[in-house]
């Protein structure tokens, strides 16, 4: 099992802060998202201005998880 973080908005879309998931990579967390979301919380978690963070590093391809990694759904961060 592998823990999903959702936060600020992405949580308040998704309706949780974490869930907990079996999955051997990324994608299968995508699919395992993507059959148990509702199609707008789903379409925001995939916006290209959203991050995904593997044990608290930004990943740009599909790693392999382990039991106990932590995936984290990152919103867009705006600044001045």
């Amino acid at each position: 099992m592998v823990t999903v973080k959702f936060f600020a908005q992405l949580r308040d879309a998704v309706g949780t802060d974490s869930l907990q998931i079996a999955a051997a990579d990324l994608e299968q967390v995508y699919a395992q998202l993507q059959q148990s979301l509702d199609s707008e919380a789903w379409e925001q978690l995939r916006q290209d201005n959203v991050r995904v963070a593997v044990n608290q590093n930004i990943v740009n391809t599909n790693p392999a998880l382990c039991h106990g990694d932590e995936v984290a759904f990152l919103p867009p961060v705006t600044g001045g």
